[in-house]
C-alpha cells in the first residue's frame, strides 16, 4: 500500500469527477414507460420489533427499493442492462407484491404466530410506487409440553444427554419452526460425531399438536429406526489409503508405495512426498468412532499446508462383513512445486518519483515434507526532481533480500502434542539483509536471523513465539555529512544511524479472533506483542567480564550490543450496523525502552507514524515526534543541508500511540465486476521521545501535553471489492497538525482555502522548511500538502 501526494490541482479535479458521476442524472424515472412505475418505499405495520427487520427480507428482491446510487449506476453505464453494473429498477409488479404477501404471512406463522393474516396495498404517485403490508399477527403461540419418542434407546440416551447444549425449544417457548429446524440440524451433527455415519436429517420428525383456543402447542420429537432394523448402526474406522495424483490430476505411470503402519497406505504417484506429510493431518485414527468434524478437520488441515490444489472430503467404504467398519479414501492433487512472482511500483511524490521492484521465489515441497522455501528479493529507488539541492538525482535506494523455510509442525528437541486441531502450526527458520543508502547521508546494513513458531491454541488464539532473534547492524556516514552534523552538536544522529551493534533476543505475539477479520460480526481483534534484546548477552558479558568501548558499553566480539525491552498492543473493536455496514474503532500504542547497555534504541527498532494504515493524512515518517517541527532547523543554508539530509530519517520515536475509528457501508452491488463500498475516517495519534532530545525539540512525551501533539486527519475512501481481493483508495485530509501551536494547529479550519490552492500560509511553510534554492533562485523543498491519496491492496485495519 503506497501513499502519494497529487497537486492540487490533479486532487480537485478527481473530487469533481466524482461529484458529477455521483451526481449526474438525479431522476430515478427516467427511461420508464408511460404504464410502469418503480418501487421506491415498502413499509410493513403490525409487525412486533423483534421481526420487523427480518421480515423485510421476505419481500420479493424484484421488489425491494433500489439504491440510488446503485440505480444511477445502472442508467450511466449498464447500456440499458446489456453490461452488468449497478441494478435495474425496481418495477412495480402486482404478482411478485403477492407473492411477498404470502412469503411474509408464512415468516410470521413460522415465528409462532399461527393465525397471522397479512394484507397488501399499493399506492402510486407520480411513477413512484409505495407498497404497504398489513400484518395482524393474532396471538403467540408457545409450547405447552415436549416428550420426545426414539426407538433406539442408545439413540435416546445421547440426544437427552446432549440435548440441552443446544435445544431451542422448551416448555414457555415460542413455537418457531425455524427452532424446530435448527434442533434437528444440531442433533444430526451429534449423532455424525458419535459413529453414526448412515444417520440422515429426515429420521428426525416433530410432530405438533396444537390448541387453537389456548394458543398452545405440545410438541412430540420421533426418531424412527431404519427400515428392517432393531437400531441405529454405529460405525467405526479401519484402513486409510492415501493417494496423491500427479500435479496434472493423473494416477498414471509408477507410484511410490508404502504401508506406513497397520492404518495408512501411502500411493504417491507424483514422488514428491512423504507420508508424514498427510498422515498427520488425517485425525480419524483406526478404531475410533467415525466423526464428522474429524472428517472435515482432515479437509482443511491439509488444504492449509498450501502444497495441494485438490484435498476433496475423505469417502469411506463399508466392510462386506457386519463389523459396521469404514475403510478412508482420501484422494489428492498437488500443486505445482516451484512458482515465481514478479511485483513492480511506480512511487510519484511531491516532484520525487521512483520505483520499486520485487521477486518471490517460491519451492512449495522441500525435503518432500510439504516445507515450504521462499527466496525474495526486492530493489526500490527514488530520484529527486529538483527539490533538494543536496539529492538531486537518486535520494535513497533500498535493496532487501531473504530466505525462509517454513515447516508445517513444530520442530523442537523434545516430544510436543500435535496441535493442528485448531490450525497448521509452522516452523520458521529466515535470515534476511538489507541494505538501504540516502545520498549524501549514510549507507546501513542490517542482517537478521531468526526461527519462530506459531500454533494456535484455540480457533481463536493464536501464538507466535521467536526464542532466537540474532540481528547486526552497522552504519557508514558520509563524510562531509558526519564532518556538519557534528559540527552543529548533532551527536546523537551520528550515533544513531552510524554505528555498528549486535542484539540477541526473543520475540512473543499473542493474536485474538484474528479469523473474524473477514466477517461482518460483532468482535474485538487483539494483537499483542513483546520484543526483548540484550539479556543473555548482558549476562554473559558480565559473567565473562568482557571489555568496554570507549562510550562506556560492554562488547562482545569486538561490537557493542543491544539491550531493549519493547511492546506494541493492536485493539480493535468491530460493530456491525445491519448489512454491510460496520463501525471499527482501533487502539494500537507501543513503546521501546532502552536500558543496560544501551541509552538509544537500534534505529529500525524505533516507531514512526504516517501512511496507507496508520495516520493517512501525513505520508510515513513525516509526522512527530511530539510537536517537532522542521523549521527549528533555521533557514540558513546549513540547515537547509541538514534537512534535506535527515528527511525521513528524523521524525521517530519510542513512544507510540494511533487510534482509528472508521464507518464502512456499502455503495454499489455491481461496479464494473466489483461491489463499491465506502469508508469515513478519523485518525489520530503521533510518535514521541522518551526523554527530552536538542535534535527534536518539543518531541519529548508528557502525559499533560497529550492532546495538544496529537494530529487528527479525516477522509473518506472507496473499497472495490472483488471478492479474492479489494483495491482501496482513501482521500485523507490533514485536520490537526501538532507542529504548530496553539489555534494554529487547527490547520483544515484556519486555511481551509487553501485546501486544494496556494496561499500565504503554504508560502510561508515552503520558505521555513525550505532544502536549498536552485540555480535560478528559486526556493526548492517540500511544501506543505493538506491532502494524501492512497492507492492499495486490501483494507487498512
Amino acid at each position: 500500500m503506497k501513499a502519494y501526494n497529487i497537486p492540487g490541482h490533479l486532487r480537485l479535479a478527481i473530487l469533481s469527477i466524482l461529484v458529477v458521476i455521483i451526481g449526474a442524472g438525479c431522476s430515478v424515472t427516467r427511461g420508464l414507460k408511460d404504464n410502469q412505475a418503480i418501487v421506491r418505499k415498502v413499509t410493513i405495520k403490525g409487525v412486533d420489533k423483534e421481526f420487523a427487520e427480518e421480515s423485510l427480507n421476505y419481500i420479493d428482491k424484484e421488489q425491494q427499493p433500489n439504491n440510488w446510487l446503485n440505480l444511477q449506476f445502472y442508467y450511466l453505464f449498464s447500456q440499458k442492462g446489456k453490461r452488468k453494473i449497478g441494478e435495474a429498477p425496481a418495477l412495480l409488479d402486482s404478482n411478485l407484491v403477492e407473492f411477498s404477501r404470502l412469503q411474509i404471512q408464512k415468516y410470521l406463522v413460522n415465528k409462532g404466530f399461527l393465525k397471522a393474516k397479512v394484507a397488501d396495498s399499493i399506492i402510486v404517485k407520480k411513477r413512484k410506487a409505495q407498497l404497504i403490508f398489513t400484518a395482524n399477527e393474532g396471538p403467540l403461540f408457545k409450547v405447552r409440553n415436549f416428550r420426545d419418542s426414539i426407538a433406539d434407546p442408545k439413540v435416546q440416551e445421547l440426544y437427552r444427554s446432549t440435548r440441552k447444549q443446544y435445544t431451542h425449544l422448551n416448555k414457555g417457548s415460542r413455537f418457531d419452526t425455524d427452532s424446530l429446524a435448527y434442533d434437528r440440524d444440531q442433533f444430526y451433527q451429534v449423532m455424525k460425531r458419535n459413529g453414526y455415519f448412515d444417520f440422515y436429517r429426515q429420521y428426525i420428525n416433530y410432530l405438533p399438536d396444537s390448541s387453537f383456543n389456548k394458543s398452545v402447542v405440545d410438541v412430540v420429537m420421533t426418531i424412527d429406526n431404519p427400515e428392517g432394523k432393531k437400531e441405529h448402526p454405529i460405525y467405526t474406522i479401519n484402513n486409510t489409503l492415501i493417494t496423491i495424483a500427479r500435479s496434472n490430476g493423473r494416477t498414471t505411470g509408477k507410484a511410490d508405495t508404502i504401508q506406513v503402519d497397520t492404518q495408512f497406505r501411502f500411493v504417491d504417484f507424483s514422488g514428491r512426498f512423504k507420508p508424514r506429510t498427510a498422515t498427520d493431518y488425517v485425525f480419524q485414527r483406526k478404531g475410533e468412532l467415525y466423526d464428522l468434524d474429524k472428517q472435515t478437520l482432515t479437509t482443511t488441515r491439509l488444504s492449509e499446508l498450501n502444497v495441494f490444489r485438490n484435498v476433496p472430503n475423505p469417502t469411506y467404504e463399508k466392510l462386506s462383513d457386519s463389523t459396521n467398519r469404514l475403510n478412508t479414501k482420501i484422494d489428492i492433487v498437488p500443486l505445482k512445486r516451484m512458482t515465481d512472482r514478479v511485483e513492480a511500483e511506480f512511487l510519484f511524490n511531491q516532484g520525487r518519483f521512483g520505483y520499486n521492484l520485487g521477486n518471490t521465489f517460491t519451492n512449495r515441497n522441500i525435503f518432500k515434507q510439504a516445507a515450504i522455501l521462499q527466496v525474495k528479493l526486492n530493489w526500490s529507488i527514488l530520484f529527486d526532481n529538483g527539490n533538494s539541492a543536496v539529492n538531486d538525482g537518486i535520494q535513497n535506494q533500498d535493496f532487501r533480500a531473504g530466505v525462509s523455510l517454513i515447516y508445517p509442525r513444530l520442530l523442537l528437541p523434545f516430544k510436543f502434542p500435535n496441535l493442528a486441531k485448531f490450525g497448521v502450526p509452522h516452523t520458521t527458520f529466515s535470515t534476511n539483509y538489507q541494505l538501504f543508502y540516502q545520498k549524501g547521508l549514510v549507507e546501513r546494513k542490517s542482517f537478521i536471523n531468526s526461527i519462530t513458531y506459531d500454533f494456535f491454541e484455540t480457533a481463536r488464539k493464536q501464538h507466535s513465539v521467536t526464542p532466537i532473534n540474532i540481528e547486526f547492524s552497522s552504519g557508514s556516514i558520509d563524510p562531509v555529512a558526519r564532518e556538519e552534523l557534528l559540527r552543529q552538536n548533532r551527536y546523537s544522529y551520528v550515533y544513531l544511524i552510524g554505528r555498528k551493534t549486535f542484539t540477541l533476543g526473543s520475540q512473543y505475539t499473542f493474536q485474538y479472533n484474528a479469523n473474524e477479520l473477514n466477517s461482518y460480526k460483532n468482535f474485538i481483534y487483539f494483537r499483542g506483542g513483546l520484543d526483548l534484546g540484550g539479556g543473555i548477552l548482558s549476562l554473559l558479558s558480565k559473567a565473562f567480564n568482557a571489555p568496554k568501548d570507549t562510550l562506556g558499553q560492554r562488547t562482545l566480539f569486538g561490537f557493542a550490543f543491544s539491550q531493549y525491552v519493547k511492546t506494541e498492543i493492536d485493539y480493535r473493536w468491530y460493530r456491525s450496523l445491519g448489512g454491510e455496514k460496520q463501525l471499527i474503532f482501533r487502539f494500537n500504542p507501543g513503546i521501546g525502552i532502552p536500558y543496560g547497555n544501551s541509552d538509544q534504541l537500534i534505529f529500525e527498532k524505533n516507531f514512526y507514524t504516517g501512511g496507507a494504515n496508520d495516520i493517512r493524512a501525513w505520508l510515513p515518517r513525516t509526522l512527530g515526534p511530539g510537536q517537532f517541527n522542521r523549521a527549528s532547523y533555521g533557514t540558513d543554508g546549513r540547515a537547509d543541508t541538514t534537512r534535506a539530509r535527515l528527511k525521513y530519517l528524523d521524525q521517530f520515536g519510542e513512544i507510540k500511540m494511533v487510534a482509528n475509528l472508521e464507518y464502512r457501508y456499502k455503495l454499489v452491488d455491481n461496479f464494473f465486476g466489483a461491489k463499491l463500498k465506502g469508508a469515513m475516517f478519523i485518525d489520530a495519534g503521533n510518535v514521541w521521545r522518551l526523554h527530552k532530545t536538542a535534535d527534536n525539540p518539543n518531541g519529548e512525551f508528557k502525559f499533560n501535553n497529550i492532546l495538544q501533539s496529537t494530529a487528527i486527519g479525516i477522509g473518506t475512501g472507496l473499497r472495490f471489492d472483488l471478492g479474492f481481493f479489494i483495491f482501496r483508495l482513501d482521500a485523507a485530509f490533514k485536520f490537526k497538525d501538532p507542529q504548530f501551536s496553539g489555534a494554529d494547529q487547527w490547520v483544515f479550519i484556519k486555511h481551509f482555502g487553501e485546501v486544494f490552492g496556494n496561499g500565504s500560509f503554504k508560502e510561508a511553510y515552503l520558505r521555513n522548511n525550505k532544502t536549498g534554492i536552485d540555480a535560478s533562485g528559486k526556493v526548492v523543498g517540500d511544501g506543505y500538502s493538506f491532502m494524501q491519496l492512497n492507492f492499495g491492496i486490501g483494507l487498512p485495519f
